[in-house]
């Protein structure tokens, strides 16, 4: 049975519910978050946020991949945030992140 088990958890995660999109046209909401690690040259933030109505996601920290590496300048490790994100080629896409003040 054991030997089962590898094929068992690959079958789940493909047979998992995929994360929901918003409908098209409409702007993915801002959530807010705190910066916990930021990598630009990989484009990439660290992110504590709070839960992701939209796609169906608790509150979690979390790595997110951003649009463009451009949008992580002036951001640094501490900041609070507000961003959006969306579901793109089964990926999740950070298009927008400013900091709060």
């Amino acid at each position: 049975m054991w030997k089962f088990l590898p094929a068992l958890l690959l079958a789940a995660i493909h047979l998992a519910p995929a994360r929901a999109a918003p409908p098209p046209g409409v702007e993915p909401e801002l959530v807010k978050a705190q910066v916990v690690k930021v990598d630009a040259r990989r484009g990439k933030v660290l992110l504590k946020h709070e839960a992701i109505p939209s796609i169906d996601m608790d509150a979690m920290t979390m790595p997110f991949k951003v649009k463009e590496a451009a949008m992580l300048e002036g951001i640094q490790a501490g900041d609070k945030v507000r961003f959006s994100v969306q579901v793109q080629d089964d990926d999740l896409l950070i298009t927008r992140i400013e900091v709060l003040k």
